[in-house]
C-alpha cells in the first residue's frame, strides 16, 4: 500500500475533513505504538509500511515504561494529536489500526496484537463491527 492510499484510507475509515488530518492521526498512533512494541516488532512492522510511515516506527526506542493500560495508550494518542476527546482518539486509533491491518500482512498483524493484553481489543476493532 501505497503511503496516500493509506493516509486517505484512515481519513475516510475516520471520518476526518482532510488528509493533513489524517496524516497526524496516522503519525500519531503508529508513534504510541511504536511506544508500546518491544523486541524487533517496531520494525518488523516497519518493514511492511510506505516510506513516511515507516520512519514513525523506526526512530523511537521501545518504552512501555509509560503505557500501562488502553488508557494510557489512548491518552498518549490524545496527546500526539492534541485533541481533548479521549472517544475521538480511540476512535482515530482503531481508524489507523484498522488500516494497517490492511496494509500488513495478516502474520505481522497478529504478531503485533499478540503483544496487547484483552483490554486493547477494542483498539483492533474497526468500529463497524467487524474486527
Amino acid at each position: 500500500m501505497q503511503y496516500e492510499e493509506f493516509i486517505d484510507r484512515v481519513r475516510q475509515r475516520a471520518g476526518l475533513g482532510s488528509f493533513a488530518e489524517a496524516e497526524t492521526v496516522s503519525r500519531a498512533t503508529l508513534t504510541v505504538l511504536g511506544e508500546y512494541l518491544s523486541g524487533r516488532e517496531g520494525l518488523d512492522l516497519a518493514s511492511q509500511l510506505p516510506q513516511g510511515l515507516a520512519e514513525v516506527l523506526r526512530r523511537q526506542p521501545p518504552d512501555r515504561s509509560m503505557i500501562f493500560s488502553l488508557g494510557d495508550f489512548v491518552q498518549l494518542v490524545c496527546e500526539e494529536e492534541a485533541v481533548e476527546e479521549f472517544e475521538d482518539a480511540l476512535a482515530h486509533a482503531r481508524a489507523v489500526m484498522t488500516v494497517l491491518g490492511e496494509a500488513v500482512s495478516g502474520g505481522e498483524m497478529e504478531d503485533v496484537r499478540r503483544q496487547f493484553p484483552g483490554e486493547f481489543d477494542p483498539l483492533f476493532e474497526s468500529g463497524d463491527g467487524a474486527s
